[in-house]
C-alpha cells in the first residue's frame, strides 16, 4: 500500500520552479481576553495581507487536533513527513545544527542552562536566556565531566542550550527529560523508558550530579535539565521524495540541524532576518527550494509578551516584499505551531497558514490572521500535507494513476 512519501517519491517531476517555505515559529496565538484580537491580527501586516488577498489561506495541525508539538514535529509536518513516524529528538536536531555527526552508538541530547535557588528548586528555566558568551564559558566547566565507559562530548548551542552525546555501546535514546516545564520545583531524574535506554539514563544522572558540582558557583547558570534524549534517526532525505534541491537558512542551530536531517543544505552565516534575505538573493539560482526560519515570534510567545509577538510579526511582514520581488513560483507563510502569549507556551491551535502561486485559486480573504485563514480555501489540513500542495502549485507533481 503507497503511503505519502511513496507517492512523493513517485509522482515528481522536474522543472524550473522556485518554492519559498518562510516559517514564523510558534505563529498562532489568541486574544489576551475575550472578544480580543490574536497577535497576527493585531500587528500591521499590509504585505503579507496582499499575499493573502492574491494566494489561498487555511490553518494547519501540525500533528492531530489537540496535540501541542514540540519544534522538530512541527517543522517535520511542513517538510512532508507524518511526524507521528519520524520521530527525532531535540537532542539530535541540536547536535547536527551544530555540525556535529553522530555516529550509530551516539545518544544526544539538549541541555539547559537553568537558575537554581538555595533549595534546589528551579527559579528562571533558562538562565535569564544567559549571553552566548556567557554560557561558552560554563559549557568549558561541563567538558570537565568524565564516566566510566563511554565517551561524553559537550558543546555550547547558543544562549541557554548547548548539547551533550554520550558515544558508547548500549545506549538507547528512550529517556525521559529532566525539565518539570514549570518553575517552583526542583529538575527531574533522567528515567528510562525502556530496558535498552536505562544505561543512558543512568549515565545522565551521573553527569547531572558531576555538572551541578562545577557550576554550583554560577550567578545565572548554577543548574542544568536535559530534554530530548535521542539516537541518529533514519529519514529520507528532500532530494529522495521530491527531488528537490533543498536550502535551509536558519538563524537558530537546531533548525539548521532538522533540516540538515532530511537532506537540506544549510546556506550562510546569517544573524538576523535582513541578512537571511540576503543569503536568499545570494543563491537563488542554486535551489529549487528555500526553508526560511524565523524563531522570534516564538519566543516572545514563550516570553507571554503580547505586544512584542505583534512587533515580531510586523518585522516579518517587512520582509515579504523583498522575497516576492525574487520571483518564487510558490511562496508558503505559515508557523510549525502557535505559541500564544496568553498561555506562554506551545499550544495545540491550528496554525494560520497563506499559499501563493499563478494557479492556486484564491479564496476571498484578505488579511491574515486566524478568524480569515478559518475561512479560507485551504481549510484545516495536517500539515504534512502542505509539500505537496507546494509541489503541485509548482508543476512538480505528475498525474497519479492512468
Amino acid at each position: 500500500m503507497l503511503n505519502y512519501q511513496d507517492l512523493m517519491r513517485d509522482l515528481h517531476v522536474k522543472n524550473d520552479s522556485k518554492i519559498v517555505m518562510l516559517v514564523a515559529d510558534g505563529l498562532g496565538g489568541l486574544p489576551m481576553q475575550p472578544g480580543g484580537k490574536t497577535e497576527l491580527e493585531a500587528a500591521n501586516t499590509p504585505h503579507l495581507d496582499a499575499l493573502v488577498a492574491d494566494g489561498v489561506c487555511g490553518l494547519s495541525i501540525p500533528v492531530l487536533p489537540g496535540i501541542a508539538p514540540g519544534s522538530g514535529p512541527g517543522h517535520l509536518g511542513l517538510f512532508g513527513y507524518d511526524p507521528l513516524q519520524f520521530l527525532i529528538g531535540r537532542g539530535a536536531l541540536e547536535a547536527t545544527g551544530i555540525g556535529l555527526e553522530l555516529q550509530a552508538q551516539d545518544v544526544a541530547v539538549r541541555g539547559n542552562f537553568c537558575t537554581l535557588d538555595a533549595a534546589g528548586k528551579i527559579s528562571d528555566r533558562r538562565a535569564g536566556r544567559i549571553a552566548s558568551e556567557e554560557s561558552l564559558l560554563v559549557v568549558k566547566k561541563l567538558q570537565q565531566v568524565k564516566l566510566a565507559g563511554v565517551e561524553v562530548i559537550v558543546e555550547a548551542v547558543k544562549e541557554h542550550r548547548f548539547v551533550v552525546i554520550f558515544r558508547g555501546p548500549g545506549l538507547g535514546g528512550s529517556v525521559r527529560d529532566t525539565d518539570p516545564q514549570q518553575t517552583g520545583v526542583p529538575p527531574l531524574a533522567a528515567v528510562a523508558d525502556d530496558p535498552a535506554s536505562q544505561r543512558t539514563a543512568e549515565l545522565a544522572n551521573q553527569f547531572v550530579a558531576q555538572a551541578r558540582e562545577l557550576i554550583k558557583d554560577e550567578k545565572k547558570a548554577n543548574g542544568l535539565t536535559l530534554r530530548g534524549f535521542s539516537a541518529k534517526p533514519n529519514i529520507p532525505t528532500y532530494q529522495e521524495l521530491y527531488g528537490l534541491r533543498a536550502a535551509a537558512i536558519a538563524v537558530y542551530p537546531m533548525y539548521k540541524g532538522l533540516a540538515s536531517l532530511v537532506g537540506m543544505d544549510i546556506v550562510g552565516q546569517a544573524k538576523d532576518l535582513a541578512q537571511q534575505i540576503d543569503v536568499l538573493k545570494q543563491n537563488w539560482d542554486k535551489y529549487d527550494f528555500f526553508f526560511l526560519h524565523f524563531k522570534y515570534t516564538d519566543a516572545a510567545g514563550e516570553d507571554g509578551d503580547f505586544a512584542a509577538k505583534v512587533r515580531r510579526v510586523e518585522e516579518l511582514d517587512a520582509v515579504i516584499p523583498a522575497i516576492r520581488q525574487l520571483g518564487p513560483t510558490v511562496m508558503i507563510v505559515t508557523g510549525d505551531h502557535s505559541t500564544p502569549a496568553y498561555l506562554k507556551s506551545h499550544s495545540w491551535h491550528p496554525v494560520p497558514t497563506v499559499l501563493h502561486s499563478d494557479c492556486c485559486r484564491p479564496d476571498s480573504c484578505t488579511t491574515f490572521g486566524e478568524d480569515s485563514c478559518l475561512r479560507g480555501g485551504l481549510g484545516q489540513f495536517q500539515a504534512q500535507y502542505l509539500m505537496g500542495l507546494a509541489m503541485a502549485n509548482a508543476g512538480r507533481l505528475s498525474k497519479f494513476g492512468a
